[in-house]
């Protein structure tokens, strides 16, 4: 079959031959192709997992529960600045503060996270200029109730304290990258 073209000339058509086709369909290509593709994927080690038995490795960056820090002597960490408060983009946290005795430092009364609307962006984390708020290492906190997931500054501390280690090695960890 030809074709014209603009300058008038036959051309010969880009189609590919019969005898081309016939000689792929007689040797199987596309089928052989696509079994060795398939047979390369089966000798693969698989990735699933059997969750929870067992867990991926998680990064040191890795965002998930909330929790509040304490200093080594058992005083908060939180200087009630609220720059947390005015970086989240979700408008998720909500901080009461007023002054601590004489020597004009403030303290929180009220830290509150509403979990629902929080997007685990790690804003509030980063704004911090004491790490008093970390998104710490659980990734296991799921509820059965909604009013579960609205954390007070007593359930912030709690998580606080039973992360501590992990929250300070991660930190450690990704310190040079900061």
């Amino acid at each position: 079959m030809t074709q014209a073209t603009p300058q008038g000339s036959p051309q010969a058509s880009p189609k590919a031959s019969p005898l081309l086709a016939a000689i792929k369909s007689v040797f199987l290509k596309e089928f052989f192709s696509t079994f060795f593709l398939a047979f390369r994927y089966l000798l693969k080690p698989k990735p699933t997992l059997n969750y929870p038995h067992e867990k991926n490795p998680q990064s040191p960056r890795f965002r998930g529960e909330h929790a509040l820090r304490r200093y080594p002597n058992g005083e908060e960490r939180c200087i009630a600045c609220k720059l947390c408060e005015a970086i989240c983009p979700a408008q998720a946290i909500t901080i009461e503060a007023e002054p601590r005795g004489n020597d004009g430092t403030r303290r929180t009364t009220r830290y509150d996270i509403d979990m629902t609307k929080c997007i685990y962006c790690g804003f509030c984390q980063e704004a911090c200029p004491v790490d008093a708020i970390v998104e710490g290492p659980n990734a296991e906190f799921a509820t059965e109730t909604r009013e579960e997931l609205f954390y007070d500054k007593q359930r912030l501390l709690d998580n606080g304290d039973v992360w501590e280690r992990e929250i300070a090695r991660n930190l450690a960890a990704d310190a040079p990258y900061r």
